[in-house]
């Protein structure tokens, strides 16, 4: 049963608010992709503060119109699904990219990161790179280093001269 004008609508309303409060837009088609698989993929995503939405692909085209997407829904081939994140560019990236490991019927298209287009070999580079905890942790570890290695020097100073009144000691007995 076709949808109403109103439905659509609604329907245009509720896309434009998603894209308004996005910081990335995946697009990635899912054909011949089982429908457990989807909803596995849909659990990960809401782990990440993300959400698939499929919509048709001529409603998606107005809400980009009206946001200022510049992006011909019409080229994208096959069943789309919109994947938005909400907390991050690099979660969303990793979480579809691993899962394109395991699922192979889930394909990249494209997408968008702070309103500015994208294509596939980006978000794959992206989902790549360490997580941000692992590059703080290396960047922290980066510069404690150099003090820890000071520290040690000094320890090991006051060690040897301990060692050596230790020595004198047992020599005056």
């Amino acid at each position: 049963m076709p949808l109403t004008k109103e439905q659509k609508q609604k329907i245009v309303e509720n896309l434009e608010k998603k894209v308004e409060k996005q910081k990335a837009i995946i697009f990635a088609d899912f054909t011949g992709l089982k429908m457990k698989d989807l909803s596995n993929l849909r659990k990960k995503l809401k782990e990440t503060e993300s959400e698939l939405q499929v919509v048709k692909k001529t409603l998606m085209g107005l809400v980009f119109k009206k946001v200022g997407l510049e992006i011909d829904t019409k080229e994208l081939k096959g069943e789309i699904a919109f994947i938005f994140g909400y907390k991050d560019e690099i979660s969303l990236s990793k979480t579809i990219y691993e899962f394109t490991k395991t699922s192979p019927n889930l394909k990249i298209l494209g997408g968008f990161f702070e309103k500015r287009s994208i294509e596939t070999e980006e978000i794959i580079t992206l989902a790549k790179l360490p997580a941000r905890e692992e590059l703080l942790a290396n960047l922290v570890g980066s510069i404690s280093s150099p003090i820890s290695g000071l520290i040690n020097t000094l320890q090991g100073n006051l060690r040897n001269l301990v060692y050596i009144f230790s020595q004198l000691k047992g020599q005056l007995k």
